[in-house]
């Protein structure tokens, strides 16, 4: 069972790799509704972050001459604040409701970024701010930052090549501080569960296959496409996370 769910982990894991390398995104929206579904929602998720980590410092080391500083500036004090707000949130609530708050934050993401995306134009620091905390937040909570994050560059017409590469320092520092934060709150991985090792294997694996593989197909595919299938797999986790919740709260 064990090498199982680590071959299942490696597969989604490697996917979301691929979709990160195409489409900017695609590692957190698709290992942590799947981590979370085999190993709890709270270990799940920061399998998640540290997967997510991997994943975005070898893609920032390999887009950073693309990256804009001053906007990855403006986010990252909110980012931050967001991720404190979602470690209390990942310590504070029981697993049933943690379940359904994941699901839930990938879902109204998810729903942001095909729904909304079009019909406003942001700008000014507000906008900014507020896309840091609420990615900060959810990818704390239920290891997404990229829809929050990809409504924001879409209404404020942020251009794709530069967009795809900022997200990469942000997904660090975001992932990186999550974990950190869930540590300090003792809520990164629950003592009573333990996590196979082959898992931890395919954590950090998976990243680099994917992104390997991503490499060689990133020029034949449409970022946005692969865009909105990262997004449409995501969702389907989201659904049976908020699924499982429920079913733990009302058996």
């Amino acid at each position: 069972m064990d090498l199982l769910h680590a071959l299942i982990a490696l597969g989604f894991i490697a996917l979301g790799a691929v979709l990160q390398r195409v489409a900017g995104m695609g590692v957190g929206m698709i290992a942590a509704p799947t981590l979370s579904l085999l190993v709890g929602p709270i270990a799940g998720v920061t399998l998640s972050n540290v997967a997510a980590s991997v994943a975005a410092l070898i893609l920032f080391l390999m887009l950073r001459r693309h990256v804009d500083w001053p906007r990855f500036l403006r986010l990252a004090p909110l980012l931050i604040a967001g991720s404190f707000l979602g470690a209390w949130a990942v310590a504070s609530l029981d697993h049933g409701w943690l379940e359904i708050l994941l699901g839930t934050c990938i879902l109204i993401a998810i729903a942001a970024a095909l729904g909304l995306q079009q019909r406003f134009t942001l700008t000014g620091n507000s906008a900014v701010y507020g896309s840091g905390a609420v990615a900060g937040f959810m990818n704390t909570t239920a290891g997404v930052a990229g829809p929050a994050l990809a409504v924001y560059a879409v209404a404020a017409k942020w251009e794709q090549r530069s967009w795809a590469a900022t997200l990469q320092p942000i997904f660090l520092l975001a992932n990186l501080t999550s974990i950190g934060t869930k540590a300090l709150f003792g809520a990164a991985v629950p003592g009573d569960v333990h996590v196979p090792w082959p898992v931890w294997g395919a954590v950090l694996l998976g990243a680099p296959l994917g992104i390997l593989i991503g490499s060689r197909v990133a020029r034949r595919v449409d970022p946005a496409k692969a865009r909105v299938l990262a997004l449409c797999i995501a969702s389907a986790g989201g659904v049976l996370a908020v699924v499982r919740g429920v079913g733990e709260l009302v058996g």
